[in-house]
């Protein structure tokens, strides 16, 4: 098969099955390779690439969906796939680029140029979400290439001609302005947090939406400019920033302006509120409407108004934590013991009951704190619940930037965690927000922390009948925090809230209290506010 030849691909395509994704993948990337080495004619170059791009599109889709459901180490056996997906977009994206090189003298294709410059930025930017999807950090030089292709487009004076697309679902065209601006909302989007139907949502929706979202030149500053307006220097290897931070005398700079987004996404809510689906809204059928509105609401600021300063500003850190993803190993280090069921054996003084003892001063049968301390950590390696070494990158009151080069346990997003700084005296609770690899293997992670210190409960559900009782589980409780305005809460096994459910507590005494507001949702818990029921209720 000789790739270089226009008319011997244009005859591979139609004998391509990709249902055989490997092997339909090598056959198109080989082809797509050969071309570009060749010198075939650019108007044939460019009728097999736009020809083979429906295909391209199914099989790298497949291709994806292997390292698309996790954070991918770069050990990983679908690293080879990564790189995969990541070469045939990339070599997609310079052909487009060679077309228009080739093309230059002879100007045979000059009424495409608005479509050839589209394409290059479009490939070059699925290329970059590849490693939004792996939660991989983004190689240097990715951003500063996507940015030379827009720039590109804006110097041929074609960046806001729409051309035909007929993969982009919603409007079947797209400017390479309006392509550039998909991908910086995709990381505006937080997608380092996002699982993979959400990444995949918002993919689609930055398509949707971009066309809502201007960048304004040097020319169009406006001195009344707020720091915290989003804005991206086409000179640099990094998407947007806010303003602020950004040299405002650079003749690269472009503010990004999403007021109109702001307005459309309102419009969109208020219609789901009012019972239109999502698929009508072109927001796609595989999406639920609480799920879509929820998503939509945490996409609201960063993509329609401005960057937000920290509510708890982070500082540089020092020092470790130790980190466990396990949830009894969480009960077990919040509260010195292994979870039993209440009524069973006479209850023993925990391990943090000594530790706690020995804040306050007091000594736990002539031990000092280091011999609890390090029972404690026989106990958990005897049990299996060593909790993992993690440094500090940065912190603030609400929540660490932590790193691990070696992680000998799996986590997912939004997942509960148990953690203890080096030189703090109590397990806390948190949430993962991130996750995100680099190529030499080191993990970073961020984890916004759950407010109070937790106590392990036990909890049961109530029966229809009131003699039905099953086991108790493992739960926590959180106090109140008037200062934040959290109230009074129980961490619980991931579905167990269900508003007025009724639950049984164990915490020495035995109670009902009843579940009334869900405060967030992880992936194997859900935090509750919850009321006493009394008896005349």
């Amino acid at each position: 098969m000789d790739y270089r030849n226009p008319a011997e691909c244009l005859d591979l395509l139609k004998r391509l099955n990709p249902v055989n994704v490997d092997e339909t993948q090598k056959s198109l990337s080989d082809m797509v390779s050969g071309l570009l080495d060749g010198t075939a004619p650019s108007n044939q170059h460019l009728e097999v690439l736009e020809a083979a791009r429906e295909t391209i599109t199914l099989v790298q889709a497949e291709l994806a969906k292997r390292y698309a459901s996790r954070s991918l180490p770069p050990d990983s056996i679908e690293n080879a796939t990564l790189k995969r997906v990541v070469a045939l977009w990339r070599n997609l994206a310079e052909s487009y680029a060679e077309i228009t090189r080739r093309d230059a003298t002879s100007g045979t294709l000059d009424d495409q140029r608005a479509l050839l410059a589209q394409r290059r930025v479009h490939y070059k930017g699925l290329a970059l979400l590849e490693y939004f999807r792996a939660h991989r950090a983004v190689p240097i030089g990715m951003w500063a290439e996507l940015q030379e292709s827009f720039s590109m487009a804006e110097a041929q004076g074609v960046a806001d001609i729409r051309v035909a697309d007929t993969l982009n679902q919603i409007w079947r065209a797209q400017s390479a302005t309006e392509a550039f601006i998909t991908f910086l909302l995709v990381d505006l989007s937080n997608p380092f947090g996002r699982g993979e139907r959400e990444f995949n949502w918002i993919c689609r929706w930055s398509q949707r939406f971009a066309p809502y979202c201007t960048l304004l030149g040097a020319k169009d500053a406006d001195p009344a400019v707020k720091p915290t307006s989003y804005g991206i220097d086409l000179a640099a290897d990094h998407g947007l920033r806010p303003i602020g931070v950004l040299n405002a005398t650079s003749k690269t700079l472009r503010r990004f302006d999403g007021s109109r987004l702001a307005g459309q996404i309102q419009a969109v809510l208020g219609q789901l509120k009012q019972g239109v689906t999502p698929a009508s809204l072109g927001l796609g059928s595989d999406c639920a409407a609480e799920a879509s509105a929820k998503l939509l609401l945490s996409l609201y600021r960063p993509w329609g108004l401005a960057s937000v300063g920290r509510r708890f500003p982070r500082r540089g850190g020092r020092g470790h934590v130790e980190l466990t993803g396990d949830w009894l190993a969480i009960g077990f280090h919040v509260q010195g013991k292994l979870f039993e069921q209440p009524g069973g054996a006479p209850v023993t003084r925990s391990l943090r009951s000594d530790i706690t003892l020995l804040t306050f001063g007091e000594r736990a049968d002539g031990r000092n704190l280091d011999d609890v301390e390090l029972q404690r950590r026989r106990e958990a390696d005897k049990l299996g619940f060593v909790c993992g070494r993690w440094e500090i990158r940065d912190q603030s009151v609400g929540g660490f930037r932590l790193s691990q080069l070696q992680s000998p346990e799996r986590l997912e997003h939004h997942q509960l965690v148990g953690l203890r700084p080096a030189d703090g005296g109590h397990f806390l609770l948190g949430q993962i927000s991130w996750l995100m690899f680099h190529d030499d293997g080191m993990l970073e992670a961020g984890i916004n922390m759950l407010n109070g210190i937790p106590r392990v409960v036990a909890v049961r559900q109530v029966g229809m009948q009131a003699t039905v009782r099953g086991a108790y589980q493992q739960a926590f409780s959180l106090p109140e925090t008037p200062a934040l305005k959290r109230p009074r809460s129980l961490v619980l096994p991931a579905g167990w809230f269900q508003p007025h459910r009724v639950i049984e507590i164990h915490d020495g005494e035995v109670k009902q209290v009843r579940l009334t507001t869900l405060l967030q949702r992880g992936a194997n818990y859900d935090q509750v506010a919850y009321e006493a029921v009394t008896s005349s209720t």
